[in-house]
């Protein structure tokens, strides 16, 4: 999907794009949206997402399911140690 297609779906649903660039190694575009979703689109139709309206625009995109990356930072375990201590 193109750039162009990504804005004009996401905008028709009243999402106000709010900034457009290209990307820093110049292969594709970062997107940001007013619900806090950010999109990194390939120049080969990749597309990455994260923020906390992501998911919305994916779903919109109807890339959910289909493939589309969607970057989360992952919080760290607090589970139990691997090893207990013993005699």
């Amino acid at each position: 999907m193109n750039v162009d297609k990504v804005i004009a779906v996401v905008s028709a649903a009243g999402i106000e794009l709010t900034d457009r660039r290209r990307t820093i190694s110049d292969d594709g575009w970062s997107l940001s949206f007013a619900n806090g979703a950010e999109l990194q689109i390939g120049d080969d139709g990749k597309i990455n997402a994260s923020g906390k309206g992501a998911d919305s625009v994916l779903g919109l995109l109807d890339l959910r399911s289909s493939g589309a990356t969607k970057s989360k930072a992952q919080r760290p375990r607090t589970g139990r140690p691997s090893h207990f201590g013993g005699s």
